[in-house]
């Protein structure tokens, strides 16, 4: 979802920039375009960078015996921790 909204942010930016030939008294629209373009860039690595971390996991396997028939049985635990949460 962040590498959509940092293109997004970026696009929205080159339009102000490169596209809108508007005075406008109080804001200077380039700027902000040239601001948007700079957020954009940032927010796509920042979703690159979490699209890229590993999600840890571990395994644990108990052993026990089945009381009806003396067979071993196994069972085996997953559990992962995801880190991608900002």
């Amino acid at each position: 979802m962040s590498i959509g909204t940092g293109v997004v942010l970026f696009v929205i930016g080159a339009i102000l920039v490169f596209a809108v030939n508007v005075e406008v008294e109080y804001v200077n629209l380039d700027m902000i375009g040239y601001i948007l373009m700079g957020a954009g860039v940032v927010v796509f690595l920042v979703g690159i960078v979490l699209l890229a971390r590993r999600r840890r996991s571990e395994a644990v396997t108990h052993t026990s015996v089945d009381p009806a028939t003396g067979q071993p049985t196994s069972r085996r635990t997953v559990t992962s921790s995801n880190d991608d949460v900002v």
